[in-house]
């Protein structure tokens, strides 16, 4: 079976990271999610809990009538030692032979962790570099909540509904100028 790792925070899980999952599910048998940061909450970049990130994550994709052995999602806390990093996130997941990623620090870690200058060929997971298929952001989403602009749209139905069951706008704004540790160290 192949499967595909996707790695993010998803504070909070929006329409573009559902439009990334379909597209990986057009492209692969199974989607591995990642839940980054898992550790990280009730901060400014970082306001739910790995707990609520699975829970929008798995009835948004229950929403989209994604069947549930196509996926698996799973917590995984961080450690900022990025040369341990890879090996760090693949004690958590299952084997997967592609990661689908947009970020550049992401992209290094794996570089570096399986495709060594000195290597006669590639190994490891084939690494699909990923432009925004929707221009969403979780820094935008969280930054309208504070501005008090719209944001549902951006979201699937499930997700708001449960921000709003779990007061988690008002945590956004409640939390907005505490200290983020992750703003100075961010794999995500």
């Amino acid at each position: 079976m192949q499967s595909a790792l996707f790695l993010g925070r998803f504070q909070p899980f929006h329409n573009g990271h559902l439009s990334v999952i379909q597209k990986i599910l057009k492209e692969n048998e199974r989607v591995i999610i990642a839940i980054g940061s898992a550790e990280q909450n009730y901060l400014p970049q970082n306001p739910f809990t790995a707990s609520e990130r699975f829970q929008m994550i798995e009835e948004s994709l229950m929403e989209a009538k994604i069947p549930r052995d196509r996926y698996c999602i799973i917590p995984v806390r961080n450690i900022f030692n990025y040369s341990l990093w890879v090996s760090h996130v693949n004690t958590y997941v299952p084997p997967y032979t592609k990661i689908y990623t947009g970020s550049k620090l992401i992209r290094a870690c794996y570089e570096g962790k399986y495709f060594l200058p000195d290597a006669k060929e590639k190994f490891g997971p084939e690494i699909i570099r990923l432009k925004r298929i929707l221009p969403i952001s979780a820094t935008k989403l969280r930054n309208a909540i504070l501005k008090n602009q719209k944001w549902e749209h951006l979201v699937p139905k499930a997700v708001a509904k449960k921000m709003k069951e779990w007061d988690g706008i008002e945590r956004i704004k409640t939390i907005k100028d505490t200290i983020d540790t992750t703003k100075f160290n961010s794999a995500y």
